[in-house]
C-alpha cells in the first residue's frame, strides 16, 4: 500500500488535516486538533500534500477557482458519481440535491445525494459547500453551516439569513 501522510494546516476556516495515500490527496477535515506543520519545511511531504497546500492557500487569497490535485477519495460507486458532480458545480454558483440526482441519472435520489455530499471527505476541493436546498436555503455541511456560509461569501455569493440570494446578474444559480 503507498505511504499514507497527514499534516494539519491553518486556513481562514479553521485548522485542516489534509490526508493523502501515494501521490493523491484522500481527505480533508474540517476541525482539527494537534500540531500546526511549519510550511516551510515540506521536504519529506507527498506531491499531492505540496499541491493541496498550495493551492488551498491560493483559493483562500482569492486567487484560485479550480482545483488541479490528484484525486483518491474512497466511496461507493454512488458516492464517486455525486462527488463527481461536485466538481462540476463553478466556483460562485450553486446546485441543489434535486439538480444533481437528475445529473446523475437518479432523478428521486435527492436524499441518497444529500448523504452522498454528507460523506464527501475532500470538502471545498470537492465543493459540497456549493450544494443548497431547492429553495435556496443552506443545509447540512461537514464543517457546519458558519464555514459553508464562509465559503459561499468567499466565493462572492450573496446571504441574507440561510438563503443564497439570487444574482443581480442573473449568474451564480444553476437550474433547481
Amino acid at each position: 500500500m503507498p505511504d499514507e501522510q497527514q499534516l494539519i494546516i491553518e486556513s481562514p476556516v479553521g485548522l485542516l488535516r489534509l490526508r493523502s495515500r501515494g501521490d493523491a490527496l484522500t481527505a480533508i477535515e474540517f476541525g482539527a486538533e494537534g500540531r500546526v506543520r511549519d510550511l516551510a519545511a515540506v521536504a519529506g511531504l507527498s506531491l499531492a500534500l505540496q499541491a493541496a497546500i498550495t493551492q488551498l492557500g491560493e483559493y483562500f487569497a482569492g486567487n484560485r477557482r479550480v482545483f488541479d490535485l490528484p484525486l483518491a477519495p474512497r466511496g461507493t460507486e454512488f458516492q464517486q458519481a455525486v462527488w463527481e458532480q461536485l466538481a462540476a458545480i463553478p466556483f460562485g454558483e450553486t446546485s441543489t440535491y434535486g439538480a444533481l440526482a437528475r445529473a446523475i441519472g437518479r432523478p428521486g435520489a435527492s436524499r441518497a445525494v444529500g448523504a452522498a455530499n454528507g460523506a464527501n471527505p475532500l470538502p471545498i476541493v470537492l465543493p459540497c459547500h456549493r450544494v443548497v436546498g431547492a429553495d435556496r436555503t443552506l443545509t447540512g455541511f461537514g464543517g457546519g453551516l458558519p464555514i459553508k456560509r464562509q465559503l459561499l461569501t468567499l466565493e462572492g455569493l450573496r446571504l441574507e439569513g440561510d438563503k443564497v440570494l439570487p444574482p443581480s446578474d442573473g449568474q451564480g444559480l444553476l437550474p433547481i
